[in-house]
């Protein structure tokens, strides 16, 4: 799953650390989300909505869906 989360933590100049104790995580866990090794449970990813303010739409992108080519 593609997110902006390495970009959200970076324009408030927090650290993958900072950000992990503010979700009461690992550093590690952050480091895996933002490479998209780790997908983050749903009660995660709404506590990380909630940290920055904004839909879980505007920081996770499902990569899933299929494109439509056009006829």
């Amino acid at each position: 799953m593609k997110n902006r989360l390495k970009v959200l933590r970076a324009e408030r100049d927090w650290t993958q650390a900072d950000l992990a104790e503010k979700l009461e995580v690992s550093r590690q866990t952050i480091n895996a989300i933002e490479k998209g090794k780790y997908d983050p449970s749903l009660p995660l990813a709404f506590k990380i909505a909630r940290l920055f303010a904004i839909p879980i739409e505007a920081i996770f992108e499902d990569e899933t869906e299929v494109e439509t080519s056009p006829s």
